[in-house]
């Protein structure tokens, strides 16, 4: 399945078009969509795209690797699977569906505390090769839990979260009433009525749920109650004080996500943390915010060799990819366009989108005369802005 590919759907445009008319209307918009007027949302990949680079067509060429060595692993591609939750809302079987494709395509996958499959599927269909992202707990109890669960299953990098500090203004998911199960409007049982390839996939598949919070969930609790109990049970802000225990009690890799500016940068290289990715949680935070792009190079400038360095938001395609490694990226990480994929195609989505993004990748590569990912910042040209 590593080399499956639907030439119906050789883009992400196509891939998008393609899940918007296969999934209600509240579940693609809450994958589509961003905070407030949604500005940021296009000034990720709008900036990401005015990156240049540069091509040599005269050199000698022995041909282009996209195997990449991150934490003692060497991976396949540069490029991984970002966490998302509620990936169950969005397609049945979602996560399980990208962990899967991810561990076939030997790149890493992120598991998001409130993603719909739990710790221990996700590491069954991973062999344990999988991270872990974690929203932190108000309760350190519960933070001791979840990691020991993430260890115990073979999980050795964990992702702290700090680009979640309050809820999100999302203009879309207010309207749709969004809630695990969807709250059933009239408007969203029209919606599932008249897509009903997903509804009855879903039926399937069972109601989707918090698995990995599934046994600390009181039962019986209606759509609000679950909603407060979520509310209380997560922190929102990360600070140097919750940052300080999770590195005395993880002994693998710890990678902060989130970080746009050099102070956030310097604290997690002072406390230790292997890694950071260069962050605005794919523009459903903060609409006034900078693009990912606009801040990865002088991050990358600075802090290259102190900490590994990379990059997510925005990513839609290999040439996304290239230009983010060209501006400093060592590692990037893409959502939305594996979901897309999973949107449009089923379980056949994470193969087809991996399998893509390699090919549009590889191509940039040999186009431009680049034989390793390393090389991409040679192939940079500089801009004025």
């Amino acid at each position: 399945m590593t080399d499956y590919f639907d030439s119906r759907f050789p883009s992400v445009e196509a891939l998008r078009a393609q899940a918007k008319k296969r999934m209600p209307g509240f579940a693609f918009d809450y994958l589509d969509g961003g905070c407030f007027s949604e500005v940021n949302l296009s000034r990720n990949t709008d900036e990401i795209r005015e990156v240049q680079l540069k091509p040599y067509y005269l050199r000698n060429y022995k041909g282009a690797s996209q195997e990449t060595e991150l934490f003692g692993e060497t991976y396949s591609a540069p490029f991984g699977m970002a966490p998302v939750g509620l990936q169950g809302l969005m397609w049945p079987n979602c996560c399980e569906i990208l962990a899967q494709a991810s561990f076939d395509h030997n790149i890493p996958f992120i598991l998001s505390t409130v993603g719909t499959a739990s710790i221990e599927k996700v590491a069954e269909i991973t062999e344990g090769k999988f991270w872990f992202q974690l929203y932190h707990p108000a309760e350190d109890d519960l933070r001791d839990k979840l990691l020991e669960r993430a260890w115990a299953a073979g999980c050795r990098t964990l992702v702290i979260l700090a680009d979640t500090p309050t809820f999100a203004y999302r203009p879309k998911e207010i309207r749709n009433g969004l809630s695990i199960p969807p709250r059933m409007t009239a408007r969203n049982i029209f919606q599932m009525c008249t897509h009903p390839t997903w509804s009855f996939s879903q039926l399937f598949a069972g109601a989707p749920e918090f698995q990995t919070m599934k046994q600390y969930i009181p039962k019986g609790l209606n759509m609000k109650h679950l909603g407060l109990f979520m509310n209380k049970t997560f922190s929102g802000r990360l600070t140097e004080e919750k940052i300080k225990p999770l590195r005395d009690k993880w002994q693998g890799n710890i990678v902060i996500k989130g970080i746009v500016n050099p102070e956030d940068a310097m604290t997690a290289v002072r406390h230790g943390l292997d890694g950071l990715i260069v962050s605005n949680h794919g523009g459903r935070q903060l609409d006034s915010g900078q693009s990912t792009i606009a801040p990865l190079a002088e991050l990358a400038q600075q802090f290259k060799g102190q900490i590994k360095i990379m990059m997510d938001s925005g990513l839609r395609s290999g040439p996304d990819i290239a230009n983010a490694l060209a501006s400093g990226a060592e590692f990037t990480f893409l959502g939305r366009t594996p979901m897309y994929g999973v949107g449009a195609l089923g379980k056949n989505g994470g193969h087809h989108t991996f399998t893509m993004l390699k090919r549009q990748l590889q191509q940039v590569m040999e186009q431009v005369a680049c034989e390793k990912v390393s090389d991409f910042p040679n192939h940079l040209i500089p801009t004025t802005r």
